[in-house]
């Protein structure tokens, strides 16, 4: 499990809504000076995501707004949603591409061109429609897993 501490900014019935910001997991991360992500994370200075969050071993109904939580998302979600995104576009292309090669006549360069573009047009809705058909699969979103400060505990002293 990939877990993240989060700032709890809004609760909801069986889902809080929170804020985190891009940073533990690129600190333990081998691949940090050549990654993507930790790139993005550098250029936007940590700037802060709000992604909904639903119960898992820790009710929704147990937070309150200004808590910090900690959320986790099963790895293999991580895993199975890079290989999707990133290998079905480029297999679409490849495929397009010998596709039409093999199918029309005439200069091959261009049609291999044009099969690419397809395909890769093509792959990159696949990826769309699969995201869209699994929105509200609760399996693939991040859970609450524990409550690491609540707002209640701080009191304030005149």
């Amino acid at each position: 499990m990939l877990s993240e501490t989060a700032h709890v900014v809004a609760v909801k019935s069986d889902s809080v809504w929170v804020e985190t910001i891009r940073e533990s997991t690129c600190g333990s991360c081998v691949a940090q000076k050549g990654c993507g992500h930790s790139l993005l994370n550098r250029i936007s200075s940590g700037r802060r995501n709000y992604i909904e969050v639903f119960s898992g071993k820790l009710a929704a109904a147990d937070c309150t707004v200004d808590d910090h939580v900690h959320i986790s998302i099963p790895e293999k979600v991580i895993l199975q949603g890079s290989l999707l995104v990133y290998m079905l576009p480029l297999i679409a292309m490849l495929g397009g591409a010998v596709l039409a090669t093999t199918i029309f006549q005439g200069n091959p360069d261009l049609l291999a061109i044009g099969g690419a573009i397809s395909g890769f047009c093509a792959g990159v809705a696949l990826v769309r429609w699969h995201a869209w058909q699994h929105r509200s699969d609760k399996s693939l979103q991040p859970s609450l897993v524990s409550l690491v400060s609540s707002s209640a505990e701080i009191i304030t002293v005149s």
